[in-house]
């Protein structure tokens, strides 16, 4: 049997062999990391090889995600689906190792990691799920939902706020199922970090109620051993343990240095490297006895094997409880009646015909879908009470009950998003978070992830635009709502009343393959009138909601708040003789994704004149309306006074728009 050593070493060379191929990447962390990755995986962390997604596995989470090498040496040699040719790929067009660990490519891996901070974010919300799951499905003598979430992270990653922000409410929510590595090696990209970062991180992190490990030998296989049995042995707060470790460890002459970061090492450092840790082997070349001691698909086997048999005694004691874990947490399955509940409802919110901010239609919607949907999980940055999120079947997640269905994030956007990532690349939840639009800034890198991981996320943003009035220039987003429709795999809607509410609602929550960004106002907004086929076509994104007979003079497309007013300046175009088109484009994502022949029906090619209206930027508008066409939008920043004021002050007026088609059909 090989040592332990010898075992850590065969990742060292992996790393380090992959890098200098690619001529691309960063062995020095996977080097210095090696040793605690050889003790946690061979002596605690519960997995399966055969079958990367069992559901009661233990994550594991890569958060200093440059260092991807580590992770991919240690699918591969553990005996998961990455053969050595895709180590030797690694970084090209195509294979299943990328420069970062993406969720998706590689089995085995949970999440994407790259933008530092992110990674121990989405550990923190595995750790909220599976502490949610458990409470609401474990019974006495059922631990059904029983599993730890485990992160390696570095410097850079607790320099980012991010992990401020996420670690602070881990703490608070007692996850003692976290258990994260801290990669103290004092080397950043810049060099030694003690020029840019003197943060006593061990107090941080107890000032944020976690069971903190200080001064691990990173490299004592032992030392090591002892702070996990000691931080599994915390089961009432998340644990940081201190690892002091050498970057590069092993090579000569840059071990201990930032050379060792993210660059090559050089082909006469890497022959000194086999030198120093006396491994006699070509490159990529691993002996069948060190697989031997890596290989953990029997005992995955087993592992998940026992839980099949809790799970059927489980299933025999509480069948109801096991047959709605089965359907959210194993087969990933919306309820049955789900399309039926939703459907009724906005035939309801049609005939209703209220008058009220699509805000409230969202919480109006939320309130709908929830009492079919358990695995509905809210929550907001400390702005519930404007962005509505709270139901009457909300209850909160607490350190001592975490049974409920909201979380209450605090001011922390870009925690909250990255949180969401990792509670529904964890399973078992369809995630909700909300804050004003403005804010979504703060938490773009995180929305994107989500985007980029597919992860079906519903983003709530509220105060949408310069209607929200008194808050001023810093609170009116006209650029953010561009951005968003930019970000691919993003389906942004900007419903306008209560029906285009309920149906952006339902659409969010059964796309499954990424998440959407459901956008609302502040002001009331009046109702539409729509036939029951319009009211089905709002599913497509866009849609004709009011028409003239014969051939069109121009074609008039609004989205959100500006539907309304843009009605009323059809109809006054109308009474002048022009025969004009509205369309109301809630979700312009979606509806690029329609059939030719369905977007020609909408917006046909020979109807060259075109007004788009929305108060948001006006640039993005120019893919609809073309050269020849008009947009009434922003260009500048906002204002502080009344919404009305505003909407009139910058020309979202029933005049102006007609005043502006007017001018474009006497061009």
């Amino acid at each position: 049997m090989p040592s332990r050593t010898e075992l850590a070493n065969a990742i060292r060379v992996l790393s380090m062999d992959a890098v200098q191929k690619a001529n691309s990447g960063h062995p020095g962390a996977p080097m210095g990391m090696a040793d605690i990755a050889e003790v946690l995986w061979n002596d605690f962390l519960k997995h399966n090889p055969k079958n990367p997604s069992w559901a009661d596995r233990d994550r594991f989470v890569l958060s200093n995600g440059h260092g991807s090498m580590l992770t991919y040496s240690l699918l591969h040699l553990s005996g998961y689906d990455l053969p050595i040719e895709e180590l030797k790929q690694f970084r090209q067009l195509h294979s299943k190792t990328p420069g970062h660990p993406e969720l998706g490519y590689t089995p085995g891996v949970e999440t994407t990691t790259g933008p530092l901070g992110q990674g121990i974010a989405n550990g923190v919300g595995m750790a909220v799920a599976e502490k949610i799951l458990a409470a609401q499905f474990n019974r006495e003598g059922h631990d059904i939902v029983d599993h730890y979430t485990y992160v390696f992270l570095g410097d850079g990653c607790m320099m980012e706020g991010v992990s401020h922000e996420s670690c602070s409410l881990a703490g608070t929510l007692g996850l003692g199922k976290l258990i994260a590595f801290y990669d103290d090696n004092g080397i950043s990209i810049d060099g030694h970090v003690e020029g840019w970062f003197t943060d006593d991180t061990p107090k941080r992190f107890e000032a944020y109620g976690w069971h903190v490990i200080r001064s691990v030998d990173g490299h004592d296989a032992n030392a090591v051993r002892a702070a996990v049995e000691a931080a599994r042995a915390e089961t009432g707060k998340p644990t940081l343990i201190c690892c002091k470790t050498v970057i590069g460890f092993g090579s000569p002459n840059k071990q201990g240095s930032h050379d060792s970061h993210g660059s090559p090492l050089g082909n006469d450092e890497v022959a000194l490297v086999r030198k120093t840790l006396g491994w006699a082997h070509e490159p990529f070349v691993i002996p069948q006895n060190v697989y031997d001691g890596w290989d953990a698909t029997a005992k995955g086997a087993a592992a998940e094997k026992a839980w099949q048999d809790k799970l059927a005694a489980y299933r025999a004691a509480h069948p109801e409880l096991a047959a709605e874990y089965e359907r959210r947490v194993v087969n990933n399955e919306l309820p049955e009646n789900f399309a039926e509940v939703a459907n009724a409802f906005i035939a309801e919110s049609q005939a209703k015909g209220e008058k009220i901010a699509s805000r409230k239609a969202s919480q109006n919607s939320i309130a709908a879908y929830a009492a079919v949907l358990p695995e509905l999980l809210g929550g907001s940055a400390d702005l519930a009470g404007s962005n509505l999120t709270i139901v009457k079947s909300s209850k909160g997640i607490e350190a001592a009950d975490a049974s409920g269905n909201y979380i209450y994030y605090g001011v922390r956007e870009f925690g909250m998003s990255a949180i969401m990532n990792g509670i529904s690349a964890h399973g078992g939840f369809i995630a909700y978070g909300a804050t004003f639009l403005m804010f979504q800034q703060y938490a773009a890198n995180a929305v994107r992830m989500s985007a980029l991981m597919k992860l079906r996320n519903v983003f709530v943003y509220t105060h949408d635009s310069i209607g929200q009035g008194e808050d001023g220039p810093t609170h009116q987003p006209i650029e953010v709502l561009g951005t968003l429709r930019l970000t691919p795999n993003l389906e942004t809607w900007r419903p306008a009343d209560a029906t285009e509410s309920a149906v952006a609602w339902k659409a969010a929550i059964e796309r499954k393959t990424g998440p959407s960004a459901l956008v609302f106002s502040r002001q009331n907004l009046d109702p539409i009138n729509r036939t029951d086929a319009q009211v089905a076509d709002i599913a497509r994104g866009g849609y004709i909601l009011s028409d003239s007979e014969g051939e069109l003079d121009a074609i008039l497309i609004a989205t959100g708040s500006e539907v309304s007013i843009t009605l009323q300046a059809a109809e006054k175009l109308r009474a002048a003789g022009r025969k004009v088109r509205v369309v109301s484009m809630p979700s312009t994502s979606v509806y690029d994704q329609q059939d030719a022949a369905y977007k020609e029906s909408v917006l046909p090619l020979s109807v060259l004149n075109r007004v788009a209206v929305e108060t948001a930027h006006a640039d993005y508008w120019a893919k609809y309306v073309g050269l020849d066409g008009r947009v009434v939008g922003m260009t500048t920043f906002g204002e502080s006074a009344p919404g009305g004021v505003l909407m009139e002050h910058f020309g979202f007026t029933v005049d102006n728009i007609v005043n502006t088609v007017e001018e474009l059909l006497q061009d």
